[in-house]
C-alpha cells in the first residue's frame, strides 16, 4: 500500500514539475503533441469522472487538481507560444486543429474560436461560478443544524458513537469542500481569461516576427501566425472548456448521491405523458409544415413508440415493486417476536400447485380455478348443508411444474398431476375404440385414462369417451377430498354458526336442546357422523327435533345418530334409491347380527367390539365376495341390517370399505322395493 501511495506522489510531483520546466526550457514540437495529448485526455478524465461520480465528496480534491491543471495548461499555451514566435512550427496537433478545426479558413477559425471562447466565459464559467458561491454560503449555513440532527439522533440512540463520527466529518468535509470550490472556480475563469490574452499576444507577435525577422509581408504573416495562434488556442480552449464543464457538472447536482447519467436520461426521458406530447408535436410539424417529412414525422414515431415501450415497463415494474413491498412487509411481520403465534395458524384446506398451473388459477390469464372453488363451496352447501371453509389457493416452487397437492388441516391427503394443454379421456366401459393417448390415472377415483391433445378431442367425444379439461380434473379431486374429509372440518364455530341460524326461524326448537339437553360438542359429534356417511344435514330443524326427543333417554351421540338417521330415512332413500323401481341389496346372517352385539361392549369411552379376529377376517373377504356379485350386475354396494346392529357393522367395515352405504332398515321408505341378492356371513 505505501508503494502505491509513494507511486501516486510520485506521478503528481512529476506532473507539477514538468509544468515549470516547460515555462524556463523550450521543449520540441513532437514532445508538445505529446503534452496536448496528456492534457486533453486529463481533461477527459476529469469531465467523466465528475460525471459518473455518485457525490461531490467522491472528487474531494476537486480543487486542487484545478489549480495543477491551470499551470500545467498555461506551461502548455507557454511552450507552444515560444514555438510559434521561434520558428513557426509549434507541432502537429497545433497545426492541425488551426487547419481541420478552422476549415481553412482564416476567418471561419477565428469565428469558432469566438464561439468557444463566449461559451466558456458567458455561459459556463460563469454559471458555476454563481451556483459554487451560492453552494457554499447554504452548506456553512446549514452546519448547526446538521450538526444537532446528529447529536438527537445520537441521544435517542437511532446512531452509535461511530455512525455520529463519521457523520460530522463527512459535515465537515462538505463545508471544506464546497468552500474550496468557491475559490476555485475562480482559477478556471482566470484560465480561460490567461488564454485569450495569450491568443491575442501570439497574433500580434507572430505577425512582428514575420515580418520584421522573416522578411513576409503583412498578409503572409497575417495567415500564417492567425491559424497558428487560432489552433493554438482551440488545444488550450478545449481542455479549459471540458474541465469548466466538469466543474459545473460538480457544482450543480442536486442529489448527495445521484448517479448522474441515469437521473439525467430518466428525468428528461423519464415521463410517458411528456414523451407522447414531444412526438405528436414532431409529427405534426412533418405533416402540417415545410419542415423535412422523413425527418420530423419517424423521430415523432420513435418518441411515441419509447413513450409506450416505457408505460409497459413502468406498469410490469409497479407490479413488482407491489408485490416486493408486500412480501417485505409479510417478512417483517413474521420477523416481530409479537407475531410468531400467527405462524401457528393452519388453513382447513389448502390446494398448492407448481408454477405450471399457475396459469389456470390466474384470472388475467384466461383461468377460472378460483371461479370453480367458489362453485365447489356452493355444491357443497346444497348437497351437506354445511358450509366449507375457505379454500387456500397457493403456488408452490418445490412442486413439479404440472403437480398439485391437497392439504387437510396442514397435512397432505392426496396429489394429482395434470398435462397442460392437453384433455383426459375416461373409457366409461363400453367403447370399444381405442384411442391413441399417454396412459394416466383419473386422481379423484383412480380410473385409467389417457392425456389426449385439442385435436383428439371432438373424435373422443364422438366415440363416446368421457373428456374433461385440466381445471375440472382439479376441481373434481378438491370436490371428493373435502366430501371424504367434510365431518372432520366441522368446528364447534360452525355449529354455532348453524344453531344460530337456526335459532332465527326456529328459537324454542334451539332453547329447548341447547344447552339443557345437549352441549354443543355432542351436536357437533352427531353432525360429524352424519357428514361421515355422506349424509347431508342441511335439514337441521329435523335433526335437532330428533334430538330433543331422544336426548332425555340418552347422551351416547353413536346411538342418537342412529334415531336422526331414522328421521331422515325420506333423504337417506332418497339418495340410496331414487329413480330404481327395484333396488338389489345386500343383507346380513341374522346370526352374524347376533354375534356382533354380543360382542359389543361399553365403556366410559363408548362402545367398542370384541369380535373375534378370525371372524372379522371372514366377514370382511365375504363381503369382497358378494360386492363383486353387485358390481358385476352394476348395482351400487349397500349393505342392509337391522336398526341396533348397522352403526356396529359398519365400524367394523369401513376401513375396508370406504365407499360401502351400509342402511337399516328403519331409514328405507315403505314404498321402496328392495331385492337382496346375497348375504354376509362370517
Amino acid at each position: 500500500m505505501i508503494k502505491k501511495i509513494l507511486k501516486g506522489d510520485f506521478v503528481v510531483a512529476f506532473y507539477v514539475l514538468s509544468a515549470f520546466i516547460m515555462l524556463i526550457v523550450p521543449i520540441p514540437s513532437w514532445l508538445l503533441d505529446v503534452l496536448l495529448a496528456v492534457n486533453m485526455s486529463v481533461a477527459f478524465s476529469i469531465l467523466f469522472s465528475a460525471m459518473l461520480s455518485k457525490e461531490p465528496l467522491d472528487m474531494s480534491f476537486y480543487p486542487t487538481m484545478l489549480l495543477f491543471t491551470t499551470l500545467f495548461r498555461i506551461s502548455l499555451n507557454v511552450s507552444s507560444t515560444r514555438l510559434i514566435l521561434i520558428s513557426g512550427s509549434p507541432g502537429n496537433v497545433v497545426s492541425t486543429f488551426g487547419d481541420f478545426v478552422g476549415g481553412g479558413d482564416l476567418v471561419m477559425g477565428i469565428i469558432v474560436f469566438a464561439i468557444l471562447l463566449i461559451v466558456q466565459f458567458m455561459v459556463i464559467n460563469k454559471g458555476s461560478e454563481r451556483v459554487a458561491e451560492v453552494t457554499a454560503r447554504f452548506t456553512l449555513d446549514a452546519m448547526p443544524g446538521k450538526q444537532m440532527a446528529i447529536d438527537a439522533d445520537l441521544n435517542t440512540g437511532a446512531i452509535d458513537d461511530k455512525e455520529a463520527k463519521r457523520r460530522r466529518d463527512k459535515i465537515q468535509e462538505e463545508s471544506s469542500f464546497f468552500g474550496s470550490m468557491d475559490g476555485a472556480v475562480k482559477y478556471v475563469k482566470g484560465d480561460a481569461t490567461a488564454g485569450l490574452l495569450i491568443s491575442a499576444v501570439n497574433l500580434v507577435g507572430g505577425i512582428l516576427m514575420g515580418m520584421f525577422r522573416r522578411g513576409m509581408d503583412f498578409n503572409g504573416a497575417l495567415n500564417q501566425y492567425a491559424v497558428l495562434t487560432i489552433g493554438d488556442g482551440l488545444v488550450s480552449a478545449i481542455p479549459s472548456l471540458l474541465i469548466s464543464l466538469a466543474t459545473g457538472i460538480l457544482v450543480t447536482k442536486g442529489s448527495k448521491e445521484a448517479d448522474f447519467g441515469n437521473a439525467l436520461i430518466k428525468q428528461i426521458f423519464g415521463l410517458p405523458r411528456a414523451m407522447y406530447i414531444v412526438g405528436a408535436t414532431l409529427a405534426f410539424l412533418g405533416v402540417f409544415t415545410p419542415l423535412e417529412f422523413f425527418i420530423f414525422v419517424p423521430l415523432g414515431v420513435i418518441f411515441i413508440l419509447v413513450a409506450r415501450k416505457m408505460e409497459t415497463t413502468m406498469a410490469t415494474k409497479s407490479v413488482e415493486e407491489q408485490v416486493e413491498a408486500e412480501e417485505v412487509a409479510e417478512a417483517e411481520e413474521i420477523r416481530r417476536p409479537e407475531n410468531v403465534t400467527s405462524l401457528l395458524q393452519v388453513d382447513p384446506i389448502e390446494l398448492e400447485f407448481g408454477y405450471g398451473i399457475i396459469p389456470l388459477a390466474d384470472a388475467n390469464q384466461g383461468g377460472d380455478l378460483l371461479d370453480r372453488v367458489v362453485m365447489i363451496r356452493r355444491q357443497i352447501a346444497l348437497e351437506l348443508g354445511t358450509v366449507v371453509p375457505i379454500i387456500r389457493l397457493r403456488d408452490n416452487i418445490q412442486l413439479n411444474p404440472n403437480q398439485y397437492i391437497i392439504k387437510i388441516k396442514g397435512i397432505q391427503v392426496s396429489e394429482g398431476e395434470i398435462l397442460f394443454d392437453h384433455y383426459m379421456a375416461m373409457n366409461p366401459g363400453y367403447v370399444e375404440e381405442e384411442i391413441t393417448g399417454i396412459d394416466t390415472i383419473e386422481p379423484a377415483f383412480k380410473l385409467p385414462a389417457k392425456w389426449i391433445t385439442e385435436g383428439q378431442r371432438e373424435k373422443a367425444e364422438s366415440w363416446g369417451y368421457t373428456v374433461v379439461d385440466p381445471p375440472s380434473i382439479i376441481a373434481t379431486h378438491l370436490t371428493e377430498i373435502i366430501r371424504k374429509h367434510i365431518a372432520e372440518l366441522l368446528t364447534r364455530q360452525d355449529v354455532q354458526s348453524l344453531v344460530d341460524n337456526l335459532k332465527e326461524s326456529n328459537p324454542s326448537i334451539v332453547e329447548e336442546l341447547v344447552p339443557k339437553l345437549l352441549g354443543l360438542g355432542e351436536i357437533q359429534k352427531v353432525l360429524q357422523n352424519l357428514l361421515s356417511e355422506g349424509i347431508s344435514i342441511r335439514d337441521l330443524l329435523t335433526i335437532f327435533e330428533s334430538l330433543a326427543d331422544h336426548a332425555t333417554a340418552t347422551r351416547d351421540t353413536d346411538l342418537l345418530t342412529e334415531y336422526v338417521r331414522a328421521s331422515l330415512k325420506r333423504a337417506i332413500s332418497n339418495k340410496y334409491f331414487a329413480g330404481e323401481s327395484t333396488v338389489s341389496v345386500l343383507t346380513v346372517d341374522p346370526k352374524l347380527e347376533q354375534d356382533i352385539m354380543a360382542s359389543v361392549k361399553q365403556s366410559e369411552q363408548g362402545a367398542y367390539i370384541t369380535l373375534d379376529p378370525e371372524r372379522v377376517k371372514k366377514l370382511i373377504d365375504n363381503l369382497r365376495t358378494e360386492l363383486g356379485k353387485l358390481e358385476g350386475m352394476g348395482a351400487s354396494p349397500i349393505v342392509l341390517t337391522s336398526p341396533i346392529v348397522r352403526m356396529y357393522f359398519r365400524r367394523l367395515v369401513e376401513e375396508y370399505f370406504h365407499d360401502l352405504a351400509v342402511v337399516s332398515y328403519n331409514e328405507v321408505e315403505s314404498d321402496v322395493e328392495l331385492q337382496s341378492v346375497g348375504m354376509v356371513s362370517a
